[in-house]
């Protein structure tokens, strides 16, 4: 079932550059950045709240913590060069580019989280890093 959301997040994450650009003409970047931020936090908030699911704040951890911190840093910066690519570049470019973020995880995975690397996975990534060097050259 994994699956199913993963493709759905893609569906959307497909969505959400198409939507940005078009979004984004003729506005600052940060600017972008921020409103669609409160928009996340708006409905993150509802569904957490909605669910009942509050009840779980209690249980986290001082690791939980400083790592969803660093966590939501890392997304920050990441949406906010996201949206600045997109402002000046093609969503057909900039979107497949951000992708190298799927080669980028499978490496960390393997150094920092210790996941094994199959055969497969690595020719994917790849596939993903040349992928990425042809769009940008």
């Amino acid at each position: 079932m994994w699956w199913l959301y993963a493709l759905l997040s893609a569906l959307f994450a497909s969505l959400t550059a198409i939507f940005a650009k078009v979004g984004i003409t003729g506005v600052n970047s940060n600017l972008a950045t921020a409103i669609r931020t409160i928009i996340i936090l708006i409905m993150a908030w509802g569904i957490v709240l909605i669910r009942g699911e509050t009840k779980g704040i209690g249980a986290l951890s001082k690791q939980n913590i400083i790592f969803l911190i660093v966590s939501g840093i890392a997304t920050g910066l990441s949406w906010i060069f996201y949206f600045k690519a997109l402002q000046i570049g093609k969503v057909s470019q900039v979107a497949p580019v951000d992708k190298l973020s799927v080669a980028l995880t499978i490496v960390l995975s393997v150094f920092f989280l210790g996941e094994p690397l199959s055969i497969k996975t690595a020719a994917g990534a790849l596939l993903i890093i040349a992928g990425t060097i042809v769009l940008i050259v």
